[in-house]
């Protein structure tokens, strides 16, 4: 998002780096936002003192004797390290970026404001209980006392825009924006509506056999989180999948504008985070007592999102001096500021991980509009008005503008956030409405301070009945020996079909007829294997009476991950790392020997030749200095277009095909069957075959290649082209170097693919664009050697020692100690803070 003038940019830059590099000022302005770490410092409203101590990494851990003054706190040291991120998230949330960053902002405001996350959100803080309310409120207070009374220390960022004009007071924080954050989360983690366009259009240009063969369904023998009893008996071995093909639906809108509406959803890429970032998903596992080297179970996660500067996460501890029934939290793990709690950690007692369901919980219904009146749709034979809502939005430096918005009973229409289709209604136009579970009030917050407290299973699937978007995978350990897994979620029960395409709104035949039951969610307990895995893959097969999604992860890295786990008969913490830093690239193995025995025996040509004989000789781990982790990762994906981006036309194809595991598959399964018709390429007279559309991947790979890194094949290091940069949200977009240089970092070469367990998932270009967010592995039978990290540093302040401290070790796949106990925090600690009254 270029978000104001490269030559304004250019100049702002000139007078912030000569201002660095004189020391003077320059040093004074950075240091000045640093927080207070030590000493004393105000906090109205608090009870009684709280001490916030600092370890070596910046993590705050927060001791209080109320649950009160602890979330009060929190918001405080969140606002001291992070107000910034929380400010752009807010105004993520509410579609207010245009106010700060102009015009190029105005886009996706358009469509927030459109889709409505402020709208539910406010209903949220409406109906909410007093117990959650009180805490919202305890710590929207913290985060107020610090940005509102440090105005000038709220971020370099905001003294980086007041030098563009753009003119910015800090709001009082209200409980509202908390909960506008998690519907960020939910759109980021909880929707196919982008596949949903994609089959709707696969279908169109070429039926069924296309939508299955781009978007083929789960493998059937790839692994499931929750099988049948019958194939919990024979192990991991799984029952038919056949029964999830997702692309079910006959309704072919003939009207319906595909590509203008991912054209909308892939801009909101820029702002938010995640969109059309196939490769978020995550890794976790559980592994029981009996396969470890402590007798206790073990518990690791690494959720997998997008790159951004700084880290999604924050790591904290929240501590209640003396825990009981009025004061019950002592919990340590990751937030994310602007909301209170810790969302992925354990307690005294439980330890938890989450990685994404990715559910089918958004259907797009194409809506008949009166041709008399285009603020009202056809539904069962009648014309009902829909509900019209005038948006203003701010926009720095021009006239606000007016936005309608329509909702229907199935939503809002998504088509007017361009401002285009409300004109053109009458001439018949597609109108698309969006109906989300996350558009409907919902209790997350409520779930993620009961799973705080929670002592054992019973309480922790309690807490869960609570969470409904986005649905995760949770797994689950205790201090008792227990391991189990269990899936909350808003996952809807539709009337007919499943969602998988775009459905018709006035026919009454796809409602939605509530939400599958919390207790009839898919879950394990102590199961017979040892250990659980879930990495987004399958949750059920198709004995499983609901229909969750038919768009789950392809199963490579669960794959991988259950044979790493098998291999070894006891697993200790610092063993853990063997698994969250693999790199074998499980496709790779897929696509290989098919390749090696088409080509066998055929003459080459040099270079093809010589991309055949490194690939042969490739251990198939995507290392730093490997040159053919760079040329397979360049050669399928070209092998991919070959076959398909005939068929789909350019631009389609964009969409259509990437860089993650429906495409790996979708290649896997061609390179199967040699007489699929995708082997040809429809634009010329011949028809090509397997063989030949090979040679012409390899052929063109190479070229390619040639072209970007030189002759020399040596020089090819996957390192060289797959490299990772955390990048700031706003300004690290500017497009101006030496703005970026300020609050960016990287690039740096970094091993892994989106088909290992380490999940580096790439871009076509090979640059990372989504990555293990928070590595984190539990030991159960004592927490003191639990380790964690997360990629960046505690800090967001550019020029803190804290900002990017942790860089290089994850980037290494190394730890830091995850601390918990209070005399280890105060040995290792860099300041303690005593906020009073």
């Amino acid at each position: 998002m270029k978000i104001i003038g490269k030559i304004l940019l250019g100049l702002l830059a000139f007078v912030l780096l000569i201002g660095l590099a004189a020391g003077g000022v320059g040093v004074y302005t950075v240091r000045s936002q640093f927080p207070q770490i030590s000493g004393s410092a105000k906090l109205a409203g608090l009870t009684g003192s709280v001490e916030v101590i600092r370890d070596k990494f910046g993590v705050p851990h927060i001791y209080a004797d109320t649950p009160q003054d602890l979330f009060r706190a929190q918001g405080f040291v969140h606002a001291q390290d992070r107000y910034f991120q929380m400010e752009f998230w807010r105004r993520i949330g509410q579609g207010r970026l245009a106010e700060l960053f102009g015009v190029s902002a105005l886009k996706q405001d358009k469509f927030i404001r459109t889709v409505g996350w402020h709208r539910t959100a406010a209903q949220e803080a409406q109906s909410m209980d007093a117990s959650l309310r009180t805490v919202l409120e305890s710590y929207a207070a913290g985060v107020n006392a610090y940005a509102l009374n440090n105005t000038g220390k709220l971020g370099l960022e905001f003294k980086v825009l007041g030098l563009t004009g753009a003119t910015w007071q800090p709001e009082a924080w209200q409980p509202e924006n908390t909960l506008t954050w998690g519907k960020a989360m939910s759109w980021d983690l909880g929707g196919n509506l982008d596949t949903e366009l994609i089959r709707a259009a696969l279908l169109e240009k070429g039926g069924e056999a296309l939508a299955q063969a781009v978007l083929p369904p789960y493998p059937q023998d790839a692994p499931v989180i929750v099988p049948t009893q019958t194939s919990l008996k024979e192990g991991l071995k799984v029952g038919r999948l056949a029964g999830l093909s997702a692309s079910t639906q006959t309704f072919k809108p003939a009207n319906l504008q595909t590509q203008d509406l991912l054209n909308t959803l892939n801009s909101l890429q820029s702002v938010i985070g995640g969109w059309r970032d196939e490769g978020i998903g995550s890794n976790n596992w559980v592994i029981g007592g009996a396969r470890t080297t402590t007798g206790k179970p073990i518990l690791a996660d690494d959720p997998h999102l997008s790159v951004q500067m700084p880290s999604i996460w924050y790591q904290v501890g929240l501590h209640c001096r003396v825990v009981n029934a009025s004061c019950p939290y002592d919990v340590v793990g990751v937030s994310f500021p602007g909301t209170p709690g810790v969302v992925i950690g354990h307690n005294a007692r439980i330890a938890w991980g989450v990685t994404n369901v990715e559910p089918d919980t958004q259907d797009l219904y194409v809506e008949k509009p009166d041709p008399n009146n285009a603020d009202a749709f056809e539904f069962m034979g009648k014309f009902e008005p829909a509900q019209i809502i005038e948006e203003t939005i701010n926009v720095q430096g021009k006239e606000p503008v007016k936005l309608k918005v329509r909702i229907t009973r199935h939503g809002p229409i998504i088509n007017d956030a361009d401002g285009a289709n409300y004109e053109d209604a009458k001439r018949q136009t597609q109108s698309v409405a969006l109906k989300w579970a996350a558009l409907e009030p919902g209790t997350l917050f409520k779930s993620v301070l009961g799973l705080n407290r929670a002592q054992n299973w019973d309480e922790f699937r309690t807490a869960l009945r609570d969470w409904d978007t986005p649905a995760q995978n949770f797994v689950y350990a205790d201090v008792d020996g227990n391991i189990g897994y269990q899936m909350p979620g808003r996952v809807p029960i539709r009337k007919s079909g499943n969602g998988a395409a775009p459905m018709p709104g006035w026919d009454g035949e796809h409602e939605w007829t509530g939400y599958i039951p919390f207790d009839e969610l898919p879950k394990l307990f102590n199961p017979p294997q040892g250990f659980i895995v879930t990495a987004n893959n399958a949750v059920v097969d198709d004995t499983y009476p609901y229909w969750i999604t038919g768009d789950w992860e392809r199963g490579y890295r669960a794959r991988r991950i259950t044979q790493l786990i098998e291999s070894k008969d006891k697993w200790g913490v610092q063993d853990i790392r063997e698994i969250h830093g693999d790199v074998q690239s499980g496709h790779a193995d897929d696509v290989l020997p098919v390749v090696f025995k088409a080509v066998d025996g055929m003459p080459l040509a040099s270079e093809v030749n010589t991309a055949v004989e490194l690939l042969k000789k490739w251990d198939r781990r995507n290392t730093t200095d490997s040159a053919a982790s760079t040329i397979f990762e360049a050669f399928w994906f070209k092998l991919a277009h070959k076959l398909f981006a005939d068929d789909l036309g350019k631009e389609f194809a964009e969409d259509a095909l990437s860089t993650n595991t429906p495409t790996k598959l979708a290649v896997k399964n061609a390179l199967a069957n040699p007489d699929l018709p995708y082997w040809d390429d429809v634009t010329t007279p011949a028809k090509e075959g397997q063989q030949a559309i090979i040679l012409s991947a390899l052929t063109e790979t190479m070229t390619e290649l040639k072209a970007r890194l030189g002759n020399d094949t040596a020089q090819w290091q996957w390192g060289k082209v797959h490299q990772i940069t955390f990048q700031n949200q706003t300004l690290g977009k500017s497009g101006v170097a030496p703005i970026e240089a300020i609050f960016n970092r990287g690039p740096f070469p970094i091993i892994g693919s989106s088909s290992a367990v380490n999940a580096q998932n790439h871009r076509p270009d090979f640059s990372v664009r989504s990555h293990p967010s928070w590595r984190m592995v539990v030991d159960l039978s004592n927490f003191n050697n639990s380790i964690a990290i997360h990629p960046t540093g505690q800090s967001g302040h550019a020029g803190h020692p804290h900002y990017d401290d942790m860089m290089q070790q994850w980037i290494a796949v190394q730890y830091n100690p995850f601390y918990w106990q209070r005399s280890e925090v105060e040995k290792k600690s860099e300041g303690t803070l005593v906020l009073t009254p």
